[in-house]
Formats: C-alpha cells, structure tokens, sequence
C-alpha cells in the first residue's frame, strides 16, 4: 500500500479518519448523557458496566486483531469493526433497560477495537516511518476533537431531544467511513496460512479481563485486600504465567514474545503505559475541581476542559509535522512529557480561592503536553519492527496504555479517597455544634464529597435543615471543599511523579533513524522483528 498514489492515500485517511471519529465521539458522547439515560431506563446499579463493559471489549479486540490483521490485512477488519460498532450503536439506542444497554455497548466495543486497532495500523500501510509522523498526529487530534464534540454534544441531545439519538446521530459518519473503505482501501493478499493461536489467545483474554476488573473494582465494589480483588490479580498472574508458556512453544503466537527483546518496543510500551496512568489525573479529576471546589456547573466544567483539548489537537499536528521533516522524535518525547509534569505540579498548587483563568493556563500546558506525545509512542514502535509484525506491535502499544489508564484511575482514585477521608478526620473542629437527631441524617449525605458535585442536592439538604443550622451548614461545606482541593492536588502531584517516572523510561529510548521504505530486507525471518538498533546511534 506504500506505493499507491497520494491522492489515494489522503482519500483513505479521510476514511479511517472518519471512522475512528465515529467510534471516539460515540465513546464520549456517552460520558455526560448516561445518568439521564439511567434515570430514564432505570439500573442505577449497574451504571459503571455501561463504560467497563465497553473498555473491556474494545481492549480484549484490540489486541487479538493485531494478530489477525497482519495475516489476513487490515481492511476486512476495519470493515466489520465498523459494521459492528454501527450495529451496536443502534441497538443501544433501543434499550429498554440496563442490561440490554450494557450488552449492546459491550457489542459496540467489539468494533471499536478493530476501528481503532486498524487505523492506527493503517498509517503503518500506507506511509514509511519518515512520513509517519504527520498522519499520527492527525489521528490524534481526531480522537481529541471527539473528546471536544463529545460530551458537550450528549448533555445538548438528553437536555433537548430524545436520549436514542446520542446513539444514532453519528451513525451517518459509519456509513461515509464503510463506503469509502469498501471502495478505496485496497484488498490485501493474505499471507501464508498460519495456524490460530487460540489457546494464547484464551489465556491472554483472561488476564486482561481479570486484571481490569480487579483495578475497576478495587477500593470501590471491593475492598483492595478483599478476597475476590486478590483472586481476581492471582488468576491475572497465573494467566500471564501460562501464557508465557503458551507464546513460547506457539507457532504463530498472538504477541511474539521476541519482541521484547526490542528495546526500542519494550521502553516505548512502558512509557505509554505510564503516560495512560498519568493522562487520567487531569481528565478524571479536574471536573472534580471545578465543580467540587469552585462550584461551577458541569457546562464550565466542559468548557474549562474543551481549551485544554484544543491545546491537544493543535500541538499533536504541529508536531506531527515537525517529525516528518525532521525525523526527531526522542526529543519530542521527552519535552512532551516534561511539559506535561510541569503543568501537572502546577495543579498541584490549586486552592480553594484559585481562579478558573489560572486553572485554564494550567491546563493549556498539559494539553500540550498531551499533544506533543500523541504521535510518539506509536511512532517508535512501528518504527522499530518489521512490516510483518506492524499490527501486533501497534496493537500492543494501545493496549498497554489502555491498562495504565485503568490501573491509573483506581490507584489515583485510592490516593484520592484516602487523602479527603484523613484531612476531614482532622479539619472538623471540636467546637462545631452536633446536629440534632431530627436532622443527623441530612447532615449525613455531606460526608459524601460526591454531593460538591451537584449544586441542585446541595440546595435542597440546605433548605431541609433548620435555619439555625445555615452557619453549621455553611462551615462544614467549606470544610468539605477544603478537603477536596487538598486530595485533589495529591492526586496532581502523584500523577506528575508518574508522568516523571514516564520521562525517566524515556531517556532509555534509543532513536533509531526513521526508515524511508516499509519494504524489509530479509522477509521471512523470525529476526527480522528486530530491527538494528545498534547503528547510527
């Protein structure tokens, strides 16, 4: 596919463009409209199985399509990781309760990880390493305007129409995507047969299951050293364990363990996964800020986060460009991380009487921290295997970080939880007046830091107590939001250590030249996974 004309080319990055935005913005749009949805449809216990359900889904066919598509091509993949994901989004627009919304968005994330697997391989297809660098950073700021559209697009829909067509309104994008790869990408020969690793297959499914599971469930539904979170991480070591074994006596193994071998894929894999544990301290937690500390409503709280984005998406094209041209792009790492560490700790300085225009500058410095790493990662690591090995190898690195954004967002939360619980042990003066018993219970629900979260609840527990109670009401509010901006601004911090500890894996990277051509030397050798990493250094 390297060789087809430009026009061409272009044509078909619009159209894997076009569905990788449909698959995005279908998961974002989802963020804001789901507790309406619930309301309507009921199953408010359930409600997390609607994102984990999808995360487990699209991780698991993310990675197993890797594999497969290097054998049998990209496109028959991207094309029924389209229709699938169409399928699951009108289905899930017909829901009548919870559980069909959960196994529907469970289908959804089935095509989502074949769109998202293929696409970021695709750009692998068509372009050599050289020219790489542009097309990356333009598939991340695709995925960053979904995150932009999104959610401020699914709080309009459930405010204003009927709540089925978050679901459907993008569904005319599915088909301009599935026409134009149908008839622009071309058909790939498949390779020599090789047998299915399905055993290795079984085996590494299990473990990501498990290991998701237990860091979703861990110090919420589950206590950390609960029995079912220690059975769910020791049944993730005996599967990796097993699947070691499994991969090194297979003949054609889902992720030839070889490839660790290559430096370049092994730190570039660490790195990623790292940088997925640090992103979730700003995305995850700074709505927390603005709406639990500053007491904006969630519409600010989008808006404050749609600057940082549009930080992201300008910075990754012009870096993207900037790799092209010049071939750089350890140094781009490394500045992107730093840049992101150093806008983290200056959310780590955040108080309670900060102002939104600080907090947005702030944010504007990680999101082009964010940017500057979009294309990267993905980049060294295509860069450093054989052709042969480009979809497994791409797959792996979007797995990774998909497992450091799930590890990150129940460690982050831990340090969270366990801040506030011990600063409002220790804020609460001993001179405050007990409420009376008649209104104990009101008093209750504050304990929750979640109520900051709803202006709404927080008027009407006010106007539940006894006017003499407003000063008692008052100051327990402001201890609470005290509380949380001090939890919150740990949570900063740590990510900022975790992202420093990203930046540290990253001086271990070796950059090897980008290659010109996608054509290998020597095809047909096992070795030929690793490329020289031992020249021009």
């Amino acid at each position: 596919m390297e060789h087809l004309e430009n026009r061409q080319k272009v044509l078909i990055m619009i159209a894997v463009m076009s569905a990788m935005f449909f698959a995005a913005v279908n998961m974002t749009i989802v963020g804001t409209s789901l507790p309406k949805i619930v309301a309507q449809i009921g199953g408010m216990d359930y409600f997390d199985w609607v994102f984990t359900v999808y995360m487990l889904t699209s991780t698991i066919t993310a990675m197993l399509v890797g594999k497969l598509s290097d054998i049998y091509g990209r496109k028959i993949f991207i094309l029924i990781g389209i229709g699938i994901f169409m399928l699951g989004a009108f289905l899930s627009g017909t829901s009548q309760d919870i559980i069909q919304l959960i196994l529907y968005r469970g289908l959804q994330g089935f095509g989502g990880g074949m769109i998202m697997s293929s696409a970021f391989t695709t750009v692998g297809d068509l372009f050599a390493p050289r020219e790489r660098g542009r097309w990356q950073g333009l598939l991340g700021a695709t995925f960053g305007l979904s995150s932009l559209f999104g959610p401020t697009l699914g709080g309009y829909i459930v405010d204003n129409f009927d709540w089925h067509w978050v679901f459907w309104v993008f569904l005319p994008i599915g088909f301009f995507a599935f026409a134009l790869i149908l008839r622009l990408y071309p058909s790939q020969k498949a390779k020599e047969k090789e047998p299915i690793d399905f055993l290795g297959s079984i085996t590494l499914t299990i473990a990501i299951v498990s290991l998701l599971l237990g860091f979703t469930w861990a110090g919420g539904k589950y206590e950390w050293l609960s029995f079912e979170i220690i059975g769910l991480f020791s049944l993730t070591v005996f599967s990796l364990v097993a699947f070691v074994f499994i991969e090194l006596k297979a003949k054609s193994p889902v992720l030839p363990l070889f490839l660790f071998k290559n430096s370049v894929f092994t730190v570039s894999n660490i790195a990623g996964m790292l940088m997925g544990m640090g992103m979730f301290g700003t995305v995850m937690y700074v709505p927390f800020y603005v709406q639990g500390v500053q007491g904006e409503s969630a519409t600010v709280s989008g808006l404050v986060e749609m600057v940082m984005t549009i930080a992201m998406v300008i910075s990754s094209i012009l870096v993207g460009n900037f790799i092209t041209k010049t071939g750089k792009y350890k140094v781009v790492g490394l500045v992107g991380i730093l840049i992101m560490a150093v806008g983290l700790i200056l959310n780590s300085t955040l108080t309670t009487d900060s102002t939104l225009t600080i907090l947005i500058l702030q944010l504007i410095v990680i999101g082009i921290g964010l940017g500057v790493n979009m294309p990267v990662f993905n980049l060294t690591v295509q860069n450093a295997v054989s052709q042969k090995y480009l979809g497994v190898a791409t797959s792996a690195i979007q797995t990774f970080r998909q497992i450091g954004g799930t590890i990150g967002v129940a460690f982050l939360g831990s340090v969270m939880g366990a801040r506030m619980e011990n600063e409002l042990s220790n804020a609460q003066p001993a001179d405050m007046p007990a409420p009376p018993p008649e209104v104990a219970e009101t008093m209750a629900h504050l304990q929750n830091p979640q109520v900051l979260m709803d202006t709404a609840q927080l008027e009407r527990i006010q106007h539940e107590l006894p006017a003499e109670m407003s000063p008692v009401f008052e100051q327990f509010i402001s201890i609470l939001k005290e509380a949380l901006n001090s939890a919150l601004t740990t949570v900063f911090l740590v990510s900022a250590v975790i992202v420093t500890l990203a930046f540290i894996v990253t001086l271990f990277l070796k950059e090897i030249p980008l290659r010109t051509t996608n054509d290998d030397d020597e095809e047909g050798k096992e070795e030929e996974a690793i490329m020289p990493t031992t020249q021009n250094q």
